[in-house]
């Protein structure tokens, strides 16, 4: 049976609902209905879960894929049974299909051998150069969307840890809205061909927009 969320469609065991959340909330372990209280529980254990990786992240450390499947657990084995797991489930967004659910874990050795052995550490000075490392790991993970949901958020989170080995702040994407969210949604389907410069536009655009903060 295929399920669809106000964002993805599904097909399988992990496309399951919470019951009563009349389909808009994934069958959690703390048997919450409401998609806003889910959106908020979300949020609060990811801030959590980055304080603690940003505390234990070592300045050069190689990440690994097992790595990032220990980020999404740290933030919610709480919350969903299926938490650091790989999916088991095909996903798909409108008309745009994520890597097939049964290549996943071939995909992310890949990821480990390629982007994630050459770009970490990200001891990295140059800005540009840094805007390119974390947007080619940051396409591929969200290209292969190795979870049942979180994959954006995760992604977002290992580039800031990528981001503070190579010097900088912790990266700030709340700018990445509104038309920097089409112009992101654009640079995801790029990388399909690994054409990486428009998601590298969009690094250089927070890392711009985070050190003004700063």
């Amino acid at each position: 049976m295929i399920r669809k969320t106000g964002r993805y469609a599904a097909q399988g065991p992990e496309a399951e609902f919470e019951p009563g959340s009349r389909g808009r909330v994934l069958r959690n372990l703390l048997g919450i209905r409401s998609a806003r209280e889910m959106e908020r529980r979300e949020t609060e254990t990811l801030f959590i879960a980055t304080q603690r990786l940003i505390d234990r992240t070592r300045s050069d450390q190689r990440f690994t894929a097992e790595d990032i499947r220990e980020m999404h657990k740290l933030w919610l084995s709480d919350i969903y049974a299926w938490a650091g797991q790989y999916r088991s489930v095909n996903l798909t967004k409108g008309s745009f299909m994520f890597a097939s659910a049964s290549q996943v874990p071939r995909l992310m050795r890949e990821i480990e051998s390629g982007p994630l052995r050459e770009f970490t550490p990200c001891l990295i000075g140059a800005a540009d150069e840094q805007a390119r490392a974390m947007a080619i790991v940051h396409a591929e993970v969200v290209l292969i969307h190795p979870f049942r949901d979180g994959n954006g958020r995760c992604a977002r989170l290992l580039a800031v840890l990528m981001g503070l080995q190579a010097g900088l702040p912790v990266l700030d994407f709340t700018g990445v809205r509104g038309h920097e969210k089409t112009k992101y949604v654009a640079a995801v389907h790029a990388a399909l061909d690994r054409n990486y410069e428009p998601m590298t536009a969009v690094f250089r655009g927070v890392i711009a927009s985070t050190q003004a903060r700063a």
